[in-house]
Parts: structure tokens; sequence; C-alpha cells
């Protein structure tokens, strides 16, 4: 292919078919979000620890890194929640990209357990070790 053949190809990436020859690098944005878990006071260890496994994975296989799991224990309850007065507090620090999150939060509406959660953006980009 002559120069401006190539030079052409590389302004309009959008174009080129894959096998070329040209790799596009497409820059992942990285977040930093937390997402506090109320679940259920009638789930055992094992069944907690279960489904914060398999969140954990959700956040991995979707590129993004956990940084943390807090359990903060048993807790009162301001007011009943499904006819509970006690939920069991979990956090999840973690960095992806935004794409992760509603990933997430569609496996924790789905998965038996869980009562609330709530995700929040805690920085804006994060730098990639």
């Amino acid at each position: 292919m002559t120069d401006a053949l190539l030079a052409a190809i590389e302004r309009l990436p959008l174009l080129v078919p894959e096998g070329y020859g040209l790799s596009v690098q497409k820059e992942i944005t990285m977040r930093k979000f937390e997402t506090l878990l109320l679940l259920s006071p009638e789930l055992s260890a094992e069944t907690r620890e279960g489904i914060l496994t398999a969140l954990t994975g959700v956040v991995e296989r979707e590129n993004g890194v956990m940084e943390e799991v807090d359990h903060w224990g048993m807790r009162d309850l301001a007011y009943p929640v499904r006819k509970q007065m006690r939920g069991y507090y979990v956090r999840l620090v973690y960095q992806a990209p935004a794409e992760l999150v509603a990933e997430l939060e569609r496996n924790v509406r789905i998965t038996d357990g869980i009562f609330k959660f709530v995700t929040v953006k805690l920085a804006e980009e994060v730098e990639v070790a």
C-alpha cells in the first residue's frame, strides 16, 4: 500500500475492516466507585461470601479491580425493610469503567438476599496501575 493510502486509512479507523494489520486501541477510562449493600440478616456466612465472590467476579470479568470488601456487620435499621429490623452491611470499593456499574447493579437486583444497594462515584478518573 502507498503511504497516502495508509495515512487515509489511519484518519478513518472506523472504516478499516479487521485484519488489515492496523490496530486501533480503545482507551478505557477507569473510575473509582463504592457500592453499599444491605443483605438479609437470615443469610448464612457462607451464602454472604458466595454473593460477594460472585459480585467480585463480575467486577473482574468486566476489567475492573476490586480494591476493598469491607464487612460492616449486622446493624439495626431505622425502619423495617422486608419485615426485618436488622440487616448485614457490606461496602465494596472498586475501580472500573463506567459501563460496569450497570452490569454489577443488574446482578445485584437479581440476587436473592440483597435488600437494598446504592452506588456512588468516588473519583472521576483513576490512574490504572
